[in-house]
């Protein structure tokens, strides 16, 4: 029996801790046995998770057995995690556990100092903060979930149920790993990745000094816009605005407005029936082609299997510019 352990920390996020249990523990094997036998443990005899307050049977001393440790998300992923905590999951990596983390989970799992120097992912809108708290970590803010071998990172939210699906194919195979999709009424493998939720270009232009420039864009980015248009309004030598922009935004000034661009195009495929080549010319692109390129870069998937995932119903045209 594969024994899990789901680690219930101060503050987690309940999604995140039911997860595991609910996807693991559901798991049947082809002669009707489980295929994991899941136990949640903590610090603490009773933990806080949002609104909720859960008891906790097992002890930080159970991780020693685990063969798979599960750490959920923290509701303020930059809290201080206990010793005892870091210590126990550095312990069980040390003796051969597979340790995975879901959400901003990756955070416990980096001050424990097991993701330095190795690849991981957290939720996308958390990703800068995990960078600048660990520098050491490889972060990976646009896959749904990162498996380096003995340290396995989830996104946000549901990518947790792709994780635990993830992890049963890789301990039983494709076939247990199909039924568990289907009592967990969840795809075995979602394309595009976390790449398509992100929110492109979407630093507040009040945070940042370009905060004048970057309102212009918004409302200009649709126009065959060059480098040196935007430097001439932003009264700016292209030398600078490229440092400025650099500096402040960590892109191009080109980058940002092809990001621009893009969550406009996402606007208009999931509020309105436009085709593609269409929404690719009234956002700003010189083609189809190249938008579609663009689009397929920065959101993992093409415009239309986007419109199929976020537009929950036909829509008409209404309000889009002329």
């Amino acid at each position: 029996m594969h024994t899990v352990c789901v680690l219930a920390l101060p503050d987690t996020i309940a999604f995140d801790l039911a997860t595991p249990i609910e996807v693991l523990g559901q798991v049947r094997l082809p002669g009707g046995q489980a295929g994991y036998r899941v136990l949640v443990c903590g610090s603490e005899p009773m933990v806080h998770a949002g609104p909720l307050r859960l008891a906790v049977d097992h002890g930080l001393d159970a991780l020693a057995d685990a063969d798979t440790v599960v750490v959920p998300g923290r509701y303020d992923p930059a809290a201080p995690v206990p010793t005892a905590v870091l210590d126990a999951l550095r312990a069980a990596a040390a003796a051969g556990a597979r340790i995975a983390s879901i959400c901003v989970g990756t955070f416990t799992l980096a001050a424990a100092g097991l993701l330095d120097g190795r690849r991981a992912t957290t939720h996308w809108a958390a990703a800068e903060q995990l960078r600048a708290a660990f520098p050491t970590v490889e972060v990976d803010p646009e896959v749904l979930y990162v498996d380096t071998g003995q340290f396995v990172t989830s996104a946000g939210a549901t990518a947790g149920v792709d994780m635990c699906l993830h992890l049963v194919r890789r301990d039983y195979g494709a076939a247990v790993a199909a039924d568990a999709s289907r009592q967990a009424v969840a795809p075995l493998h979602r394309d595009g990745g976390q790449a398509q939720f992100i929110v492109r270009a979407g630093v507040r232009a009040a945070e940042i000094g370009l905060g004048a420039v970057l309102e212009w864009l918004e409302s200009h980015a649709h126009e065959k816009l060059t480098l040196a248009d935007v430097a001439a309004h932003a009264r700016l030598s292209v030398r600078t605005l490229n440092r400025r922009f650099h500096e402040e935004t960590g892109r191009t000034p080109m980058q940002w407005v092809t990001a621009v661009r893009i969550r406009r195009a996402q606007e208009l495929l999931e509020s309105t029936d436009l085709g593609v080549d269409r929404i690719a010319h009234l956002v700003g692109f010189a083609s189809p082609a190249q938008f579609r390129a663009q689009f397929k870069r920065l959101s993992g998937v093409a415009p239309q299997a986007y419109r199929t995932t976020f537009r929950a119903q036909p829509r008409s045209p209404a309000g889009v510019p002329a």
